[in-house]
C-alpha cells in the first residue's frame, strides 16, 4: 500500500479540481447522530458482510458460477454511498456489485437468486454476479467490462439534463478504470456539458493486482479530475458516516449546480479480486493491516462504546441478519431453473427477422 494514497486520518475529505478549496475535515460525531439510523447503518453493512460470506460459500459449493466479486471490507464505503442516495437518482457500477444492490433497495432473496441463475432473480437469471440491474430501484447495472459503466453513466446524466430532470448519476469504479480511456472521454464529456454525476472511485490500492502507485503517475486519484476542471474529494472509505456526509455534498452540490464530481473512497478490500483469487500479490503486513481496520468491527465498536449498540440490539440484529440470509439462500436454492427454451428471448430487444434459435446439438439445415 502506497503511503501517498493512504488516507490522513478516519473520515478526513480532501479535495482538488478546477475550483480548489481547502483541506477539510469531514469526520461526523456519533454524538451527533440519531441512534435508529445509526443502528440501520450498522446492520446494513452487516447484512452485506453475512450476504457475501453466504455468497463466497455457496460459490465454492458451485452454486454460483461465473465470476464472483465481492464487497467484504467495503461495507461501509457502500453504505455510506447508497444512503446519500435520493430514490430517484441512478446508480451505475462495476461487477463488484451485489452489496450496492441490496443498498439500492433490491431484496436479497432476489439478488442471491440472480447469483444462482435462477428465474426469479433480479435479471430472471440471465446476468449472474456481475449484471445486477433492476429499473425499479434504478440500479443499472453491473458491467463486466472494467469501465463499460463510465460512457453509459454519462450518457444517463445527459439524458436527465436534456429532459430538464432533477436526478443525480453516481457511477462506481474501481482504481484500475482511471486508466482506460473511456475514463479520460466521460469525464471529459461530463464538464463540457454539465452534467448532473458523480464519479466515485473505490481505491483499495491494488486494482487487480497491481499496486497504484505502480499504474497510475499520479496515485492520489481524486486529483485527477483536475484535467478536466472537475473537482475532486478523498474520503476515508472505512467510515461510513465520513463517506455519507461527503458523498451527500457531493451529489447535492451536483443536482443544484448541474456539474460532475469526483469521490475517491480508500476502502481495502478483505479478499482478492474475485472468489478464486488468493490475493499472493499481498504482503502479511497489508492483509494484517485489513483485517485491523475491518470497517464493520470498528463501527460496531464506535457504537458500543457511545452506549448506542448494547449486547441485546446487537444479538438481536446478528440473528435478524443471519435470518435474511439463510432466507435469501433457501429462496434462491428453491427457485426454478430456466427452461432451456428460453435461450434466445432476450438476444435482441426487439423481434428479429430471421433469427438463429438454433440449439447447440441442432443441424446447420433443417431437413
Amino acid at each position: 500500500m502506497a503511503d501517498t494514497a493512504k488516507p490522513k486520518g478516519g473520515g478526513t475529505a480532501r479535495t482538488t479540481g478546477g475550483r480548489r478549496r481547502s483541506q477539510k475535515n469531514t469526520a461526523p460525531s456519533i454524538a451527533n447522530e440519531q441512534p435508529k439510523m445509526l443502528l440501520d447503518y450498522y446492520r446494513q453493512m452487516l447484512l452485506i458482510r453475512r450476504f457475501e460470506e453466504r455468497t463466497g460459500q455457496a460459490y465454492t459449493q458451485a452454486r454460483i458460477g461465473g465470476y464472483c466479486h465481492l464487497n467484504l471490507g467495503e461495507e461501509a464505503t457502500v453504505v455510506g454511498l447508497v444512503t446519500a442516495l435520493q430514490e430517484r437518482d441512478y446508480l451505475f457500477t462495476n461487477y463488484r456489485d451485489h452489496g450496492y444492490a441490496i443498498g439500492k433497495g433490491m431484496s436479497p432473496r432476489r439478488v442471491m437468486a440472480e447469483l444462482y441463475g435462477r428465474t426469479t432473480g433480479v435479471a430472471k437469471g440471465w446476468g449472474g454476479s456481475m449484471h445486477m440491474y433492476d429499473t425499479e430501484t434504478r440500479m443499472l447495472g453491473g458491467y463486466g467490462i472494467v469501465g463499460g459503466q463510465l460512457p453509459l453513466a454519462t450518457g444517463a446524466a445527459l439524458a436527465v439534463s436534456y429532459r430538464g430532470g432533477d436526478e443525480v448519476v453516481m457511477c462506481q469504479m474501481g482504481d484500475g478504470t482511471t486508466n482506460i480511456g473511456a475514463w479520460h472521454e466521460s469525464l471529459n464529456i461530463a464538464a463540457l456539458w454539465n452534467l448532473p454525476i458523480v464519479f466515485v472511485v473505490i481505491n483499495n490500492f491494488t486494482g487487480m493486482g497491481t499496486t497504484v502507485d505502480r499504474s497510475s503517475a499520479e496515485p492520489e486519484l481524486y486529483k485527477r479530475g483536475s484535467a478536466f476542471q472537475i473537482e475532486g474529494v478523498r474520503v476515508d472509505g472505512r467510515d461510513v458516516l465520513a463517506v455519507r456526509d461527503t458523498a451527500s455534498d457531493l451529489v447535492e452540490r451536483a443536482r443544484s449546480e448541474q456539474r460532475p464530481y469526483l469521490l475517491e473512497a480508500t476502502s481495502y478490500r478483505m479478499k482478492g479480486h474475485s472468489v478464486v483469487d488468493p490475493a499472493k500479490y499481498r504482503t502479511k503486513e497489508q492483509v494484517e493491516e485489513a483485517k485491523a481496520n475491518d470497517p464493520v468491527l470498528a463501527f460496531e465498536t464506535q457504537l458500543e462504546e457511545a452506549g448506542v449498540l448494547t449486547e441485546e440490539i446487537k444479538k438481536e440484529i446478528a440473528e435478524s441478519v443471519k435470518a435474511e440470509v439463510t432466507d435469501a439462500a433457501d429462496f434462491a436454492e428453491n427457485s426454478p431453473q430456466p427452461d432451456v427454451s428460453t435461450l434466445f428471448d432476450y438476444t435482441y430487444a426487439t423481434p428479429v427477422a430471421n433469427e438463429s434459435r438454433r440449439m447447440p446439438a441442432d443441424p446447420v439445415f433443417a431437413e
